[in-house]
């Protein structure tokens, strides 16, 4: 049985520091890159009278905030248990998913009442130069590239925050195609282009935040494991030889992981030890092929059933 735990701290330890260096390496390359977006954006909407492109360059920056904001959870996020967090830090991540969906929130509602305001008063739009279009969809690009990166380490290491950070970098190639439409509309002497893609994407951006938000509210508010999860450790604990049933399994988010409790029902005819062992094997197996951060397991005695005797027996 010891045997079969020290597998599962090996495995679980493997994991984590991949899992870290991926999310590390994939958040600096956005670092560089929205500090270049941000920088250039700006001195060219400065340069060519667009507005648009400096509004842009100012999204650039949110992200920019948000990549720190991923780094901090990161880094306080693999920190082990202690005293006052006893089954570590996980939830870090929740809280800076929490943060980035905040985030995108107020960007998206920057946007609409900029789009607003830029409708109520279509003569306050300048005319750009060609520099500004060039640089909008420059950005489109590079972020569009950044989004696609993001989200397939995303996926890989199977972190929702920096699932968020990448769509939080999708929301700024939204962006970026706004600008590029209005200063083309711009260009072409049809000016009010401008301000209702604007409108359109920032009530998108407002909806993506909100769905980030409100999802990271209810894992940091004890949600359940989605039902998927749910039957997977429920099979997985079945499959061990010497549990008869199961009930009472309860589950909890805390970052990406799991916390379950669950009530083994073994053969009460056996020792303490051998009902012991059963529920330890229980729950190595599913700590080590599932998410499951830890299970609690609790061993309830039952007489299992007596096999139909054969008529005529």
């Amino acid at each position: 049985m010891s045997d079969l735990r020290e597998l599962a701290e090996l495995d679980s330890d493997d994991a984590s520091p991949e899992r870290e260096a991926a999310t590390k390496r994939s958040t600096w390359i956005s670092v560089i890159v929205n500090i270049v977006l941000t920088v250039t954006q700006v001195a060219a909407g400065v340069l060519s009278g667009s507005q648009g492109l400096i509004a842009d360059g100012v999204h650039s920056l949110s992200d920019l905030i948000a990549d720190f904001v991923v780094l901090l959870a990161v880094h306080h996020s693999k920190k082990a248990p202690d005293e006052d967090h006893h089954y570590g830090h996980q939830r870090y991540e929740n809280a800076a998913s929490m943060v980035l969906g905040g985030l995108l929130l107020a960007v998206g509602i920057g946007m609409v009442w900029s789009a607003v305001h830029k409708l109520q008063t279509p003569e306050s739009i300048p005319t750009v130069h060609l520099l500004a279009l060039w640089v909008a969809l420059g950005a489109l690009i590079a972020k569009e590239l950044l989004f696609r990166y993001m989200l397939a380490v995303a996926e890989r290491v199977r972190s929702s925050m920096l699932v968020a950070n990448a769509w939080h970098a999708r929301s700024d190639a939204a962006s970026s195609l706004v600008v590029g439409i209005g200063i083309a509309g711009n260009l072409l002497g049809f000016a009010l282009l401008d301000p209702i893609a604007a409108l359109i994407v920032g009530c998108m951006v407002s909806k993506m935040g909100w769905s980030f938000l409100w999802d990271a509210l209810h894992d940091l508010t004890d949600r359940a494991a989605n039902e998927e999860q749910i039957a997977a450790i429920s099979a997985e604990i079945l499959a061990t030889p010497g549990v008869l049933g199961l009930h009472e399994l309860k589950t909890r988010k805390t970052g990406d992981m799991i916390l379950a409790d669950v009530h083994l029902e073994i053969d009460g005819s056996l020792s303490v030890t051998e009902g012991h062992d059963i529920a330890e094997l229980a729950r190595i197996n599913v700590m080590t092929r599932h998410p499951v951060l830890y299970l609690l397991v609790h061993v309830d005695p039952v007489i299992p059933p007596v096999p139909d005797c054969p008529r005529g027996a």
